[in-house]
């Protein structure tokens, strides 16, 4: 569900490889293209291993190893749990939330229906500039990674500026529109769960404009016809604040718990959430940001998900734990950071592993 950003390439001088990328790039179909002309083996750069994928597992005894919280129950309770979800796992899903079933269903069949448009269509939205705010594409590190993967994009930016909107489809513009002030209703009301979980004021992240930063990725996850050799989404933690997600309900996001991969199994209705690397900081540690991927999609329905990621909204602020979650027994595990200049660290690199956090780490000071 990985957040999205600059598409400029940066091609690494490979010049075969390269050639191949720019070829597939400004053929601007693309895999759902590659998919619709029946390839039947993909192209020698989306394969990352010549080793098959691995069958994820459950840990044992537990039959729903991503929770789901009901937000019909006592509040006390569900900020128990959604505290309990966030300490240890990162991800959870919730249920009998407050947005209606016919705006999830709405938003993820628009994104869809535009991708299922026909090539000239979907053409003119290709690009790899997000100067208007708006580009849909086949992975944003397309230049950058050691492998590229199985699905194409249609990134959008909310907020706090709005996109060009001319320069989003059509046929999924609306749905936009609302699906963004579902998102801020939840948001809002899940931060402040986050909040009470802390101890702090409820209202204390939506101080910090975290509520304010609003991307769209809508990912559109083909048939592949062979899906042992690549990824659907590299593993990779978000760099935000928080994630909220809804699908389709076919299968292959997977969030990793230990050594091992546990699949999230799609619950009709239900709105996936996950902790941000900069929540994990905010939080200093308490709440976990977990790396996950997503499978390539070895059937013939795709995979649809819109992930709309919560950012601050003041690019120029300072983050770091909060003051009162700190004390002689609980010191500062990180060190505070510009917001700008960390959104530049994760576009630097290949979107893979985990390792903003880990640069902030205290320990990790020269």
């Amino acid at each position: 569900m990985a957040n999205s950003g600059p598409l400029n390439p940066n091609p690494v001088p490979n010049s075969d490889r390269l050639e191949q990328l720019k070829q597939f790039d400004e053929s601007k179909i693309g895999v759902k293209g590659l998919v619709d002309k029946g390839l039947t083996t993909i192209p020698s750069f989306f394969i990352h291993s010549e080793e098959p994928n691995p069958e994820p597992k459950i840990r044992p005894g537990n039959n729903h190893s991503i929770p789901v919280v009901d937000f019909s129950a006592p509040r006390e309770t569900v900020v128990e749990q959604v505290h309990r979800a966030s300490t240890s796992l990162g991800f959870f899903q919730i249920i009998n939330h407050s947005v209606p079933v016919n705006a999830i269903n709405r938003i993820v069949g628009s994104i869809k229906s535009f991708n299922e448009q026909n090539d000239e269509l979907k053409m003119k939205y290709y690009s790899r500039d997000i100067t208007h705010g708006a580009a849909y594409s086949t992975n944003f590190d397309l230049y950058n990674s050691k492998a590229a993967s199985w699905r194409d994009t249609l990134q959008v930016r909310l907020a706090p500026t709005p996109p060009d909107w001319e320069y989003v489809p059509e046929v999924c513009r609306d749905a936009i529109v609302e699906w963004d002030k579902e998102v801020v209703k939840v948001g809002e009301e899940l931060m402040g769960l986050l909040c009470e979980g802390l101890g702090v004021e409820k209202d204390r992240l939506k101080d910090l404009s975290c509520l304010d930063g609003r991307v769209m990725a809508a990912h559109y996850y083909p048939y592949c016809p062979q899906p042992e050799l690549t990824k659907g989404l590299t593993p990779h933690t978000d760099p935000g604040v928080l994630t909220v997600l809804v699908q389709n309900e076919m299968t292959g996001l997977q969030v990793k718990f230990g050594e091992e991969w546990v699949d999230l199994k799609p619950i009709p209705g239900a709105i996936v959430i996950n902790i941000g690397d900069i929540l994990q900081i905010i939080s200093n540690d308490e709440y976990k940001s977990v790396v996950h991927r997503v499978l390539a999609n070895p059937f013939q329905e795709p995979r649809v998900s819109v992930a709309i990621f919560f950012n601050p909204g003041q690019r120029e602020n300072s983050f770091g734990p909060l003051p009162e979650l700190i004390s002689g027994e609980k010191p500062a595990v990180y060190r505070e950071f510009m917001y700008k200049d960390y959104m530049g660290r994760f576009f630097s690199k290949e979107l893979d592993g985990k390792t903003l956090t880990n640069y902030y780490r205290v320990s990790n000071q020269i």
